[in-house]
């Protein structure tokens, strides 16, 4: 993943026919995509490691502490 791409944390909050892929309450990277929000998507890391499209509806934008944000990615 390109550390240029805009990134930002958020939270699952619903997986419903995502279990394998997605883990409710886990936080994941989100990569910025206008394109795929302008149609109610977001582009998250998923636990496969690579970046797909799935609802925005599934995840909550969550503000962490800078040290802990910058920690978080670096472990991504």
């Amino acid at each position: 993943m390109a550390k240029s791409q805009a990134q930002q944390l958020v939270v699952c909050v619903d997986n419903d026919g995502y279990s394998v892929s997605l883990e409710k309450r886990k936080i994941y990277v989100a990569i910025r995509d206008s394109g795929a929000e302008k149609q109610g998507l977001l582009r998250v890391v998923d636990e496969s490691g690579e970046d797909y499209l799935y609802p925005k509806t599934m995840f909550r934008s969550i503000a962490l502490p800078q040290s802990v944000k910058k920690a978080v990615l670096a472990a991504a």
